[in-house]
């Protein structure tokens, strides 16, 4: 129990990777991906007084502290240590793509996640490297908001979490369960070292760092209305994959 508090408590300071990607080619910050099925007025948003609020609370919390924290990293770090460790996370990573594509039944998925656990483990040395990217064979993103979504869980209202930032009913409840999956496989070993909390703290930074994503970056008086939207928009086009 201990262990998984910890964990709630280190994946709401990662809260804000969870905003929505921005795609490379697109001309602003916030930009909303083609969809045949979502619309502003079909996203059920009830909640919408105190999610305004706590999107603010997190752009406050992002500009003072994670963003810093971010800074600070790059600053310390040579680059190719940066590299390494992002690497090695997203070996870990793996495990849960692996799982949520063995829930999923998407056995070409899986197979793709168990041989880049292999080889990233291995050639890779516990994937600090990562040679199965060069081998063509790309990570497969999968978590349990998705699995809930592949057998038809709709998304339910949209909320923003405190320090998580944007998601719906449906995927709130699928990172909690990925993070009791992930307690419950304890990958590396955390009842019996220390390296629980240094582990979350750098996982917290380095997917900040990875993140383009900005508040109130887009200086456009819609920001929230069109982050609920590609937020949703995003999250069933993974879905459907």
């Amino acid at each position: 129990m201990k262990r998984f508090i910890l964990l709630l408590i280190v994946l709401l300071l990662a809260g804000c990777s969870t905003v929505p990607k921005v795609p490379v080619n697109a001309p602003s910050p916030l930009r909303p991906v083609p969809s045949d099925g979502v619309s502003l007025n079909k996203i059920s948003d009830p909640f919408e007084g105190a999610n305004r609020s706590v999107y603010r609370f997190n752009y406050y919390l992002d500009k003072y502290l994670l963003l810093p924290l971010v800074s600070g990293y790059r600053f310390i770090l040579p680059d190719f240590i940066e590299k390494s460790v992002s690497n090695a996370l997203d070996n870990i990573d793996d495990i849960g793509n692996l799982t949520n594509a063995l829930l999923q039944l998407k056995m070409n998925k899986a197979g793709t996640s168990a041989s880049r656990l292999a080889i990233n483990s291995s050639i890779g040395v516990l994937g600090l490297w990562d040679p199965a990217s060069h081998l063509k064979i790309r990570p497969q993103k999968e978590d349990f908001g998705q699995t809930l979504g592949h057998y038809g869980v709709g998304h339910g209202p949209f909320l923003v979490l405190p320090l998580f930032g944007p998601s719906n009913l449906r995927d709130a409840t699928g990172l909690a369960a990925d993070g009791l999956i992930f307690s419950a496989i304890d990958p590396l070993n955390f009842d019996h070292n220390e390296l629980d909390i240094p582990y979350y703290a750098l996982e917290t930074i380095d997917t900040r760092k990875r993140e383009p994503f900005r508040y109130y970056g887009s200086g456009s008086p819609f920001e929230y209305e069109l982050m609920r939207l590609i937020y949703t928009q995003q999250r069933d086009l993974k879905i459907s994959r």
